[in-house]
């Protein structure tokens, strides 16, 4: 069976998550790079990660990769790329992309030759003088990093981040991609019991119940390649039958707990959690985080508290922020049986919360370097 050359963009810091990820729906030759992990597979795996990779943004299929100095080499290297392999003749193929680094520096001129390219490459396979591209869409996506050119086609559409359950949300959500990857690092299982004191909209406790369902991130919408020639409706229809065959419904212990400060939050939560059908498992409460310890704990269990507090760069001042760290500090008792992992673009966060953690890892949170701060077992001891 064909194997098509993927790739796959993602948050900084959370590569190795989605290489795991790859390897277990079987993706193959693997490699992983800064904010992007590329692999070999065939139709089924094209399709299953658009489907099953949580912490993918996009699913792209490379085309080909070249050097390029000059409009002349770029032109040339793109028409040698076998484009009618996916377009067909009446097919919408825009070009869109990004160039850094590299003498080729205007976009839109690089949008032009890559465009006038393809139109030349497919007149010659066709037949045809004009397009009229009223059909499937195709788009094409180019990047240029020191003069290296890597032309793409995007098999997503809307990114990955958008599950479908989350139609709106509070001020500054965490992205559902990024709150899949806190997850996994939180080594949330199907028995975990999970904690969100500042649930906003809801997607950690969603992302944790999904995995713990094994509910497929994709099942709830579609994509562009579902409507490409590459598939026919048996296919897609046998894929999204077997990801809907693998939800655990029984035997799962997993619950999670919601609280936030604001009611309409609260009452976002339960919406997207309804879309995302997952409230079985979701308790949703109003509560402010001074009243944090007053939430019962089951001692007897494993407890993973998980949290995106306000960093105070989009929704409070500085000051504010640091305010809630010191409350979370004092909230927050290092039994054995409970975790905390927190993100927090504060490089004082530490210091601020009274104790110094067990690991950090550095993410990024939009364009924001943020650090996932892990608290288990025995945390060291308090800084002064």
């Amino acid at each position: 069976m064909k194997k098509f050359s993927l790739m796959c963009p993602c948050h900084f810091g959370v590569e190795s998550i989605l290489s795991s990820e790859i390897k277990r729906i079987g993706g193959e030759d693997i490699r992983v790079s800064d904010g992007k992990v590329e692999f070999f597979g065939d139709k089924k795996v094209l399709f299953n990660s658009n489907l099953w990779l949580r912490t993918a943004e996009r699913v792209f299929i490379v085309l080909g990769k070249f050097r390029a100095y000059t409009f002349d080499q770029l032109f040339e290297g793109v028409k040698e790329l076998g484009f009618e392999n996916f377009i067909g003749i009446k097919d919408v193929f825009p070009v869109k992309g990004w160039s850094l680094n590299s003498k080729l520096f205007s976009v839109s001129s690089c949008q032009s030759i890559i465009k006038k390219a393809i139109v030349d490459r497919l007149k010659q396979y066709y037949k045809v003088d004009w397009f009229e591209e009223t059909g499937n869409m195709y788009q094409v996506q180019f990047s240029i990093m020191k003069d290296e050119v890597c032309i793409l086609l995007d098999t997503t559409g809307a990114g990955l981040h958008k599950r479908g359950y989350r139609k709106t949300s509070g001020v500054a959500p965490i992205k559902e991609t990024l709150a899949a990857a806190i997850i996994d690092i939180s080594r949330v299982n199907r028995d975990s019991i999970v904690y969100d004191p500042f649930c906003g909209s809801g997607t950690i406790a969603i992302e944790g119940c999904m995995k713990a369902l094994n509910i497929a991130p994709g099942i709830g919408r579609k994509f562009s390649l579902e409507k490409w020639n590459l598939f026919d409706d048996q296919d897609i229809k046998m894929y999204r039958e077997e990801a809907l065959d693998m939800v655990r419904r029984e035997g799962v212990g997993f619950k999670a707990y919601c609280y936030d400060i604001d009611k309409s939050s609260c009452d976002l939560t339960v919406e997207n959690a309804r879309k995302a059908g997952v409230i079985g498992r979701m308790k949703v409460g109003q509560a402010d985080i001074r009243d944090f310890h007053k939430l019962e704990l089951d001692n007897d269990k494993k407890n993973i508290v998980i949290c995106n507090p306000p960093y105070g760069e989009r929704l409070l001042e500085k000051e504010q922020a640091e305010e809630i760290y010191k409350i979370i500090g004092q909230q927050f008792y290092h039994a054995e049986n409970n975790s905390y992992y927190i993100i927090s673009s504060d490089e004082n966060f530490e210091k601020i919360y009274g104790k110094v953690a067990v690991k950090r890892r550095k993410l990024y949170n939009g364009m924001i370097k943020c650090q996932l701060y892990m608290y288990f077992n025995n945390p060291k001891k308090e800084r002064t």
